[in-house]
């Protein structure tokens, strides 16, 4: 059997464990196979060991939550794209709020989940700049609906409860606002 699929099977149990029991130290356990994973992607990121190790914490207390309220097939996975997600906020926080003066965020090595395409052929990123015009481009419905689900992590289902759109309009709003934002962010890169 591949590893990631044993991945998979070794990792439902608990998380359903976790979803029935709430025990911390279940969700320890799982977490603790891939908190090395997470500690590397936010260190990519960062490039700041105090900054990644204050990070996987607070994904850590993210996932309390979070893996109550969703469905996750392939927890590493998706783990992955909430570590991601979370960098990702992070940096655009920072960056806005001027809170890093000394240092430069090189936004040249962040990468989206956003920019894949339903067919998962990744496209090339400018920078997290371009990324953000393209997502403020936008029609408001697609927008909305990319960022519940992609920044803020959302499932389909907390997306449609959110913005009380139908649950067909949300995922119409998404595949379209990906369409969106791949063909913005290929006319970008043509500049």
């Amino acid at each position: 059997m591949p590893k990631q699929i044993a991945d998979i099977h070794e990792d439902a149990p608990l998380i359903l464990e976790y979803k029935n029991s709430g025990d911390m130290q279940v969700l320890g356990v799982l977490f603790k196979k891939y908190m090395h994973l997470v500690y590397g992607v936010c260190l990519k990121y960062f490039k700041n060991r105090e900054e990644s190790q204050d990070a996987v914490m607070q994904i850590f207390e993210k996932l309390v939550e979070k893996l109550q309220t969703q469905e996750v097939d392939n927890f590493k996975s998706w783990l992955y794209v909430l570590t991601k997600n979370h960098c990702l906020m992070q940096l655009r926080s920072a960056k806005y709020k001027n809170q890093q003066t000394n240092k430069d965020i090189d936004t040249t090595h962040v990468e989206s989940d956003l920019m894949v395409h339903h067919n998962d052929e990744p496209l090339l990123e400018d920078n997290l700049q371009e990324l953000e015009k393209c997502i403020e481009e936008l029609q408001n419905e697609q927008k909305r609906c990319i960022e519940l689900f992609y920044l803020e992590n959302k499932s389909y289902k907390e997306v449609e409860v959110a913005t009380a759109y139908d649950l067909k309009k949300v995922k119409s709003y998404i595949q379209n606002g990906k369409r969106n934002l791949k063909i913005c962010m290929e006319k970008n890169s043509e500049r």
